[in-house]
């Protein structure tokens, strides 16, 4: 059953923005943690969301998979370079990171590449 990645990345940007109305300095600390950490350092940012793509395809989280495919798109990341990635995260993670890398993963690729093509 294909998922609507799209709405999906609205809705995590969405309930983070609904969130910090009651939980402002918990979702402030979250955000300034990921910018801290996907900032230019000893690596690129495109780097980094290439990393988090294997991590999310190998813990299974749906709203990271698609997050972090589109950030990686947008960090200037080819369909390629995010699916080896994600292939990294499948020799740790076998046949429960495969579904998710010919699934979600592949959902999220062929919504989100022509974003930035």
């Amino acid at each position: 059953m294909a998922k609507d990645v799209r709405q999906m990345l609205n809705d995590f940007s969405g309930g983070l923005r609904e969130l910090s109305r009651t939980n402002g300095q918990h979702v402030k600390a979250f955000m300034n943690l990921l910018n801290t950490n996907y900032a230019e350092g000893e690596m690129d940012t495109k780097t980094k969301e290439l990393i988090s793509v294997a991590i999310a395809v190998y813990s299974r989280c749906e709203y990271c998979i698609v997050y972090h495919t589109y950030k990686a798109f947008e960090a200037g990341a080819t369909r390629g370079e995010i699916n080896e990635s994600a292939m990294i995260g499948v020799a740790f993670g076998g046949g429960p990171t495969m579904a998710y890398s010919v699934t979600l993963l592949k959902e999220s690729l062929d919504e989100f590449e022509k974003d930035f093509n």
